[in-house]
């Protein structure tokens, strides 16, 4: 090869205007994109190769170059602002000016590396693969290990019952295993939304070129890259559903960072439910004992924060903020091509990795060493006045009320009201049975 040292500047005029023209945010492009362009020109050298296009040697240096990139190596030569030309074409220009540097003075950046290419669809291409990567090797496992974490703690927690809460205000008893078992469905329900997406989320429009009509590539340009890339990384890579839809739209995208939305939604709910259930511990619920993980004030000793929950739930406002702008992104399709590609691979990608991090200590840090306060929980559960709604059946509810009115007033509990005013003492075991009040099994025949 022509250049190894990788600590100069590997890339060109392109770039180099590129980086001049737009001092923004000075956040490069997300590294995934960066390997995935790598990865994507490797493999279509070596297939221009194998249709007798471009000479095996030459392709055989771009493809290693093109490797390098895939495997993060060369991650700080591309230094282009993500907030840049809405093609990609700059970070493109940026990917054949480091191969073609790193492949010999022979090696043309448009004429070879780029090959049976466009920026319109060699960047979009890597952006959903980058997403698709990700989302299967990382966020999927991830929740796949919280859902079972809950499921774990909902089995546990079977026999804790505890006052169930609507309108946050006390409800019939459920038990602290129910509640579990509910979070535990919540993130097994999110993690098939997101999979739901990854089939369109594999569909590439690599071949389209400029504008969805594959001028200046092989017919069989794409159809091989895809299944050499496909065969490499153990993806699903597929062609469009339509060259021009995938060309224009980014609709994929935008479903998929609905789906995240809905799954930090979820997180937030989860989230602020463990907080609330372990708040105290004193003066607050204390119906669970999260794990101890830092000092929680710089000036109030002994005082223990639900930090876990709380990065959960500020990652999850970020993912939703995110899901806004990829929103807004994926409006801007005009005629043949989307110019928000770079804003929707920067926000998609932030959330896929925040999402999955987050799920991660939720999981370890978090749920595997809550503890679940027994005697407090079975104590709500006995005070609940809702439970008189268990007397229903038996005395109807307007007698029922009564008896609540009676309870809330004098601070006596429902089964000494309910028998002094007359109610049996075995309907009273019968109905105010908290455990089986919490697993009803319908009226009795």
């Amino acid at each position: 090869m022509a250049q190894t040292d990788t600590k100069r500047e590997l890339w060109g005029t392109e770039t180099r205007k590129a980086v001049m023209n737009f001092p923004v945010s000075g956040e490069p492009i997300p590294p995934s994109v960066a390997r995935w362009l790598g990865r994507i020109k490797a493999a279509a050298a070596r297939v221009n190769a194998e249709l007798g296009l471009l000479e095996e040697e030459k392709a055989l240096r771009i493809a290693e170059a093109g490797e390098r990139i895939a495997s993060g190596e060369l991650d700080d030569q591309f230094p282009i602002d993500v907030f840049q030309t809405g093609s990609g074409t700059s970070s493109n220009m940026n990917a054949n000016e480091v191969i073609a540097a790193l492949a010999g003075e022979d090696v043309h950046a448009n004429d070879d590396v780029n090959m049976g290419q466009s920026s319109n669809d060699v960047f979009p291409s890597a952006v959903h693969l980058a997403a698709l990567g990700e989302i299967t090797n990382d966020l999927l496992p991830a929740l796949q290990r919280l859902a079972e974490s809950l499921q774990a703690k909902s089995a546990e927690f079977d026999d804790v019952v505890k006052s169930g809460r609507t309108h946050l205000m006390d409800a019939v008893p459920v038990t602290l295993g129910q509640e579990f078992g509910g979070y535990a469905a919540q993130v097994r329900q999110g993690y098939d939304r997101v999979g739901s997406t990854l089939e369109r989320l594999g569909q590439i429009p690599l071949g389209g070129t400029a504008v969805g009509t594959g001028l200046n590539t092989h017919p069989d340009f794409a159809a091989q890259v895809r299944q050499r890339l496909s065969e490499e990384t153990g993806l699903t890579i597929s062609a469009p559903a339509d060259p021009f839809e995938a060309q224009a739209a980014r609709d994929a995208l935008v479903e998929t960072s609905g789906a995240l939305k809905t799954v930090a939604v979820s997180l937030t709910k989860i989230a602020n439910d463990l907080r609330l259930m372990g708040s105290g511990p004193r003066a607050g619920l204390a119906e669970i004992l999260l794990p101890e993980l830092q000092k929680g004030s710089s000036i109030m000793p002994g005082k223990v924060n639900p930090v876990i929950p709380e990065v959960v739930t500020q990652v999850a406002a970020q993912v939703i903020g995110n899901d806004a702008a990829i929103t807004a992104g994926g409006m801007q399709g005009h005629f043949e091509l989307n110019v928000f590609v770079p804003m929707l691979a920067r926000n998609l990608l932030d959330s896929i990795k925040l999402l999955a991090a987050s799920v991660r200590l939720l999981a370890e840090k978090c749920v595997d060493g809550i503890e679940a306060n027994r005697e407090v929980c079975e104590r709500y559960a006995e005070l609940t006045l809702s439970a008189a709604t268990a007397l229903n059946p038996y005395i109807g509810y307007d007698a029922a009320s009564e008896i609540v009115k009676e309870a809330a007033a004098s601070g006596r509990s429902l089964r000494e009201i309910a028998r002094e005013r007359g109610v049996a003492e075995d309907v009273l075991d019968k109905a105010l049975d908290y455990r089986a009040m919490a697993r009803p099994r319908g009226p009795e025949p």
